[in-house]
């Protein structure tokens, strides 16, 4: 059996005490659910609350996480979606 790869994972904590947690698997096959043929998971949090996070998870696609709010994100390629959440944690974050 063929396993999803693991191509990103980073966690730091910015000045502000939010910590950014990044994760990127390639999967081994495209489907229906994930044509990019990716499982990941992008968050930025402050004390144990959710500012942002960008996942995939099974059951939802692609998704965003604004606080307690979801809501449907257009997956286009990696660096738009790697852009987008970058975009979103300075803009939450007051571009720490």
């Amino acid at each position: 059996m063929v396993k999803a790869v693991l191509r990103l994972r980073s966690r730091v904590v910015l000045p502000g005490g939010e910590i950014v947690d990044m994760a990127l698997w390639e999967l081994p096959h495209r489907s229906a659910e994930r044509p990019h043929g990716l499982k990941y998971r992008l968050h930025c949090g402050r004390q144990g609350r959710c500012l942002v996070r960008y996942d995939n998870e099974s059951g939802k696609g692609d998704h965003v996480h604004y606080g307690e709010t979801e809501q449907p994100y257009r997956f286009e390629s990696w660096d738009a979606l790697m852009a987008d959440f970058l975009a979103d944690v300075a803009r939450l974050t007051g571009g720490q």
